[in-house]
């Protein structure tokens, strides 16, 4: 068998703009024959893929799925470039697999890429490769949550849904307590509290110190501007920073199915303890290049 060396991956990759684990791949198939790899990459529709990764994908769906006992669930985020793809039922039951592979592994990202393809060979990794090919847009696995409550439930819940458990804001919240009934609904009622009001934390303990020192400094700089002394400036501060907890920490929001309550009384309530949550809305974060239809038409008329 020929040597296939980095020279031959690297040329094969310039020539096809494949990734470098197809190119090796196609190379090996074809006994070191650059020409022969081209034509197999283009037979499997590879040779394009890559061509697509510069394009952002930032849309797509989030799928949700708990376990069959309702101890363990996980949240996935497949992206995609535009909404028509996602609508794809090729995208969508490629989307089912990963959420049912998250499950099955200890949900890294990593760990879920590396993992076998739920449908087809090699990896999942691989699988979305393939998509890519078969459906002609950028896809990407951004990211993935798994949360597990032992002796407790975890439940999950997808706004709007466009398909079975996937849509474009999903939630997993997982709490603990005796009445495993009473949780799993308590649970669900929270999800929808999540999905709705995106708190920051869990906890105050929870919040992400640099996010409060950030809020403190932006409290101490509208104090002082009231010219008032020091001591009550410093109450104003704690007052305020109180109020900036209510609106970010979960346990301490108004529950939006009854203001009159916090979500943490609602669970001590419902003698559930909150283990933790994960929530995903489909492409934060994410910069969407957007077309602008008159600065293409202006650029194209420009001269003539």
């Amino acid at each position: 068998m020929a040597q296939i060396t980095a020279a031959l991956v690297k040329d094969l990759r310039d020539r096809t703009g494949a990734g470098m684990m197809d190119a090796k791949k196609a190379l090996v198939e074809n006994d070191g024959d650059t020409e022969a790899a081209v034509d197999w990459l283009r037979a499997k529709g590879l040779s394009k893929a890559a061509k697509k990764a510069g394009r952002a994908a930032a849309d797509g769906l989030v799928a949700a799925l708990l376990s069959s006992d309702g101890t363990s669930g996980t949240l996935v985020e497949l992206n995609a470039e535009t909404d028509f793809v996602a609508r794809n039922e090729k995208f969508q039951s490629a989307l089912a697999g990963i959420a049912k592979t998250a499950l099955e592994t200890d949900g890294s990202l990593e760990a879920v890429q590396n993992a076998p393809a739920p449908q087809g060979d090699g990896t999942v990794n691989d699988m979305i490769t393939g998509l890519v090919a078969t459906i002609g847009e950028n896809m990407a696995l951004r990211r993935v949550a798994k949360m597990t409550a032992e002796g407790g439930q975890v439940a999950a819940y997808v706004h709007s849904p466009e398909a079975e458990n996937m849509g474009k804001i999903g939630v997993l919240v997982a709490v603990e307590g005796s009445d495993k009934a009473k949780l799993s609904d308590a649970a669900r009622k929270v999800a929808m509290h999540v999905a709705a009001t995106n708190p920051a934390s869990a906890t105050t303990a929870d919040l992400d110190p640099e996010l409060v020192e950030r809020e403190r400094q932006i409290l101490t700089d509208q104090a002082r501007e009231s010219g008032k002394p020091d001591n009550v400036i410093e109450k104003m501060i704690e007052g305020r920073l109180n109020k900036f907890y209510k609106e970010v920490v979960l346990v301490e929001q108004p529950f939006v199915m009854n203001p009159d309550q916090t979500v943490g009384a609602f669970l001590e309530e419902q003698g559930a303890t909150l283990k933790g949550f994960a929530r995903f809305g489909l492409g934060e974060g994410v910069e969407k290049e957007e077309d602008d239809f008159a600065a293409e038409v202006a650029s194209m008329t420009s001269g003539s």
